[in-house]
């Protein structure tokens, strides 16, 4: 007998494990599974709903007594380089973006792997091979990018020197994921990667750049913080990071948002396929 997955997700909660933004604090996941024919519907549900993805799994922070992580997105076309931004589009100008389907290479492992031990050396994903990254690439059931930025040069020839993984939503482009080579820190490719892709997602007629997590009070993701105006998802819709009161020496006055798929143990409402 042929069973057809459910329409609504199955929502779960991962076991309470150490913060790895904030110190003395511990972390929990909501997530489902991203699978079958709605995928796509259900990625794109999501992300406005303050989720994330990860292969071919869709979550969001469901921690017991902290909210500080807020998954933040910038207005494309709202948006306007600072000084600081226009000169870190200038130091990269000599780049060549490449848009590709999400393939695994070898050269990316290689970049990869020095992104990691220079940056994240004692991270859950320090140990990944080569086989576990192709599957972070290459797991998609959506419609998904790999955007490699080059650069040419004289004495070694092209050189990869940075990647971001970029699901295509309905409203905008989701940065999956992004690593770079540490020698060139002085070109911030980090951010860079970010302005860029404000510019493909204006190219592309779409309003959205999905960055993930800004975590108030982590000094790792501070610098989301500086590409204004900076949309962060709380109390059940966007708001202009402006209105929120960021911490500032380890004080803050955020408080605890309700759930309310945990609360009313009801799914998010799965929009009907066009």
């Amino acid at each position: 007998m042929r069973h057809s997955l459910p329409r609504a997700p199955q929502f779960y909660v991962t076991a309470a494990q150490p913060c790895p933004y904030l110190n003395n604090k511990t972390e929990r996941k909501l997530f489902t599974a991203l699978t079958g024919p709605d995928s796509q519907l259900l990625n794109q549900a999501l992300s406005q709903q303050g989720f994330r993805r990860s292969q071919n799994v869709l979550y969001r922070p469901s921690c017991a007594d902290c909210s500080a992580c807020l998954s933040a997105r910038i207005p494309a076309r709202l948006f306007k380089a600072s000084r600081s931004q226009k000169r870190t589009r200038a130091k990269n100008s000599d780049l060549i973006r490449e848009v590709n389907s999400p393939l695994a290479s070898e050269t990316q492992f290689e970049l990869f792997k020095k992104y990691l031990n220079s940056r994240h050396s004692t991270g859950g994903m320090a140990g990944m091979d080569l086989n576990e990254f192709s599957s972070m690439i290459e797991e998609t059931s959506v419609k998904t990018l790999v955007c490699e930025y080059w650069l040419e040069n004289p004495n070694e020839g092209k050189i990869l020197v940075a990647v971001c993984l970029t699901d295509i939503l309905d409203d905008g482009l989701s940065m999956v994921y992004s690593f770079f080579d540490p020698k060139f820190d002085k070109r911030s490719l980090g951010r860079y990667m970010i302005l860029d892709h404000v510019i493909l997602t204006q190219q592309m007629n779409l309003a959205y750049v999905y960055l993930g997590y800004w975590v108030n009070g982590s000094k790792k993701m501070s610098y989301k913080s500086e590409y204004h105006p900076l949309e962060v998802f709380k109390n059940g819709g966007w708001n202009v990071l402006d209105s929120e009161k960021i911490k500032i020496n380890g004080k803050s006055d955020m408080h605890k948002q309700d759930d309310p798929i945990i609360k009313n143990n009801k799914p998010i409402y799965l929009p009907e396929s066009k």
